[in-house]
């Protein structure tokens, strides 16, 4: 087994460099989301919940960031992620979350019986080279 290198002051200033750029990006696009899915930018305060606890309306923003940019990197490229839906369908059934499951199995059944050239997944075999922007 190799012993890790260590980071260079170079390399661990240019990755950094490249994560904030792109959580910059990210940040635009919630940004416009934002504004898409309510309609108008006079009504964006309405997203602050001012009549809630400032804390819970963060946890809630947390969490549903979190499932939503999930439920996207799946959705987009649900061939990629057929392993991972299988399992977590699964682990619903088992648990016994059956109506949970059950939608679920919507995605997953469709990706079992669909063949791969239909169009679904764009990107479906090809390299990091052809998909970045």
């Amino acid at each position: 087994m190799t012993t890790p290198t260590p980071p260079t002051a170079y390399a661990d200033e240019a990755l950094t460099v490249r994560a904030s750029h792109s959580a910059e990006q990210i940040a635009g696009f919630l940004v416009l989301g934002q504004l898409d899915t309510i309609g108008r930018p006079d009504k964006l305060p309405h997203d602050l919940w001012p009549e809630y606890d400032p804390v819970v309306v963060q946890a809630v923003w947390d969490r549903a960031l979190t499932v939503g940019y999930r439920a996207g990197l799946h959705a987009s490229r649900p061939r990629f992620h057929r392993d991972t839906l299988d399992r977590l369908r699964g682990q619903l059934e088992a648990a016994g979350w059956q109506a949970m499951a059950g939608r679920a199995a919507a995605v997953t059944d469709l990706l079992a019986v669909t063949p791969v050239d239909d169009g679904l997944d764009a990107h479906a075999g090809m390299g990091v080279e052809e998909v970045l922007w």
